[in-house]
């Protein structure tokens, strides 16, 4: 198997981490992105390490860390709280964000500013043995799969790859064909169902994308998480559907079972 389905804590802001926790076991998922907005906030060391032991205990792992770090806007020296927060979380991966405008409305000097520092943040977190993702998203350099290939290529560290979602009121198949652009350097992907605009509807609303977009990532044979944001009225009461509508969609058996076979 290479897909491993989990959870953005953001998805469910409303609830403590035992909550968050909770909802995810429930729904058979295997992993969660823990936020830094809400869940484990940057450079908090206690509820970090805190989060870590009680994701391990109820079997789960640490995906990633989803911080609202912007490269080349931020602080710099803030990135020293997130990384510090992601090693106590025992997360493999950091999600930084490509600065603060899209690719049009910025300067060659702010984009040259976004690579140094995505450099910069690259080379902290590998000491520490932890990578870097992009986050894929309009209003930054990351706003759409051209574009986040370019982005890429320009930062050329191979430790920094990016995540995938479907952009906002994009065709299915072009949402697909920009998939496919990027394929070799997604990390991760976060999963949810907006059509029109930022409209919430579930998973099975969307069949014709995420099936063909999971068998994709699939037969690309790379290990990778995905992982379930924004769920219909951010309810975790139909947690367990949509991650059901996932494993269906990814041809995922359930945990510690064999993988269904499919044509």
């Amino acid at each position: 198997m290479t897909l491993r389905l989990g959870l953005c804590s953001v998805t469910l802001r409303h609830l403590d981490v035992a909550g968050v926790l909770a909802a995810a076991v429930e729904a058979g998922l295997e992993c969660v992105e823990w936020g830094a907005d809400i869940h484990v906030p940057a450079g908090d060391e206690a509820v970090a390490a805190e989060v870590r032991a009680a994701t391990e205990k109820v079997g789960l792992a640490v995906a990633s860390y989803g911080s609202y770090y912007r490269a080349g806007h931020t602080d710099p020296a803030a990135f020293a709280d997130v990384l510090r927060s992601a090693v106590l979380l025992g997360a493999p991966r950091i999600r930084i964000w490509a600065g603060a405008t899209g690719t049009d409305e910025t300067s060659p000097r702010a984009r040259e500013a976004v690579i140094r520092d995505t450099r910069r943040v690259a080379a902290l977190a590998a000491e520490a043995g932890v990578q870097l993702a992009y986050e894929f998203h309009r209003n930054t350099l990351t706003d759409g799969a051209d574009r986040a290939l370019r982005l890429l290529s320009e930062a050329d560290r191979p430790d920094v790859r990016t995540y995938w979602q479907p952009p906002l009121d994009v065709p299915d198949a072009e949402a697909l064909d920009g998939l496919g652009t990027v394929i070799g350097h997604v990390a991760a992907v976060h999963a949810f169902s907006w059509w029109p605009g930022t409209t919430r509807h579930p998973l099975s609303a969307r069949t014709d994308l995420w099936r063909p977009a999971l068998a994709r990532l699939r037969a690309h044979g790379q290990p990778l998480d995905v992982l379930l944001e924004f769920v219909p009225d951010n309810d975790e009461k139909v947690l367990a559907r949509e991650a059901r509508t996932l494993r269906s969609l990814a041809g995922l058996a359930l945990p510690g079972l064999e993988e269904q076979q499919h044509p």
